[in-house]
């Protein structure tokens, strides 16, 4: 069995004053706090949703 390939996030912006669709995207990924990590595998999906909004995380770890 392959292993899979993780990324972790953090979320450095705030999500006020922001769209609601910006939001939902990272209620999605699972963060809703400043500075909150997750560890997420690597999927196009979930790099599509870090696309949307590169301006509110960072990618910690590869």
């Amino acid at each position: 069995m392959a292993t899979q390939k993780t990324i972790t996030l953090q979320q450095i912006g705030s999500p006020i004053r922001r769209e609601k669709s910006q939001r939902a995207t990272l209620i999605g990924l699972g963060l809703n706090k400043m500075n909150k990590q997750r560890q997420l595998i690597d999927t196009p999906e979930v790099r599509g949703m870090i696309n949307k909004v590169p301006h509110l995380v960072r990618i910690i770890g590869e």
